[in-house]
């Protein structure tokens, strides 16, 4: 009786101990849930520009002590204001939104500010709405340095002018740079514009089918496509090699994408306007996580959205071609030596750091 008296007493000390234990791993998970929650949006996926946002992004954030959530809307709106609402209901701490429409967002950023949630607009600003902040590079000093290269090889002709997509106000600020510079010679008369057309979500399909009408309306006299990104590049180079077209007509671009940089070493694109991603996206999760633990942004300019100034932390991006690729490319280490002149004969390549 003694010895099975023991043995009950014995199993009752080991169940509170379990029971004890148990209390201590869910303290642990909760102190998990309570850790601070980014819910990245992101506009679409398939372009690799923002594949490097993202992984940049989550790095720097979890190095910060966050968790990261992040969607891609595919480039519908509707679909990302479905998915901001998911993770609305996750309880996330902060949005940090890249934008598929400027001007669709306004409703679910009211009812993010209702939950407490901070807003931050990252390389897209968000229009008509209480965002904390906008992360961004001077995205008219983009579409200057776009036409600035190429007045200063074209300062007379005819110039096409490809815009971006529509809703996206960031598109808006490229043409606004781009004409900072144009409109004068345009008023001059030295330049003549034949053509200006935009391209849904940046398209390079729609670019293609664009430019291929301008050379057929303009019977291939044109000297210069100004092209606000790499992917509309791309369309509009497509779109001169089916006129054995390539290097007569220069093409601008931006992002500084693989095929791109490829291209600007074959010598078929002239130019791209290289916004160091790994600055943008580290600085993105930077402002996100100092916002939700309370601290202040202290931004040196802001930006009218069409409801308040918002914090506009503002980076410097970089005019891009075949003279500067290797050291602004490469050295940087976004892309690798190998990959940017795999096109090109090793005989024609420019010495490997």
């Amino acid at each position: 009786m003694i010895v099975l008296v023991l043995i009950v007493v014995s199993t009752l000390v080991v169940a509170c101990g379990q029971d004890a234990a148990s209390e201590n791993e869910g303290t642990s998970s909760g102190d998990s849930d309570t850790s601070l929650k980014i819910g990245l949006s992101v506009v679409d996926l398939t372009l690799e520009r923002w594949q490097h946002d993202r992984d940049i992004f989550i790095e720097r954030a979890e190095e910060l002590g966050a968790e990261v959530i992040v969607q891609s809307a595919d480039g519908d709106a509707d679909k990302q204001l479905s998915q901001i609402e998911n993770m609305l209901s996750q309880n996330v701490d902060v949005l940090v939104i890249i934008a598929a429409n400027s001007d669709a967002l306004a409703p679910i950023v009211e009812q993010a500010k209702d939950q407490g949630v901070i807003v931050v607009a990252h390389d897209r600003l968000i229009n008509n709405a209480e965002i904390d902040a906008y992360v961004s590079f001077d995205n008219e000093g983009v579409g200057e340095m776009q036409a600035q290269y190429l007045i200063d090889r074209v300062p007379q002709g005819k110039y096409f002018l490809l815009g971006g997509e529509p809703s996206d106000h960031t598109a808006h600020m490229f043409r606004q740079g781009q004409m900072n510079i144009l409109q004068p010679l345009i008023d001059s008369g030295d330049i003549e514009v034949i053509g200006d057309q935009w391209a849904d979500g940046y398209s390079g399909e729609q670019a293609l089918s664009i430019i291929e009408n301008a050379l057929t309306a303009n019977n291939n006299d044109i000297d210069a496509i100004v092209a606000p990104n790499d992917s509309t590049a791309g369309g509009a180079i497509q779109a001169l090699e089916g006129q054995s077209l390539i290097g007569e007509i220069l093409v601008t671009g931006q992002d500084a994408d693989l095929a791109a940089v490829q291209r600007i070493a074959e010598g078929k694109q002239s130019m791209t306007v290289y916004k160091p991603i790994k600055e943008i996206a580290t600085t993105s999760a930077e402002v996100a996580v100092r916002l939700a633990e309370g601290e202040e942004l202290e931004a040196d300019v802001t930006i009218d959205n069409g409801i308040k100034e918002v914090p506009f932390v503002q980076l410097t991006p970089i005019s891009v071609d075949k003279d500067n690729l290797l050291e602004v490319i490469v050295e940087d280490e976004f892309h690798s030596y190998e990959d940017v002149y795999k096109n090109v004969p090793e005989d024609e390549r420019p010495a490997k750091p």
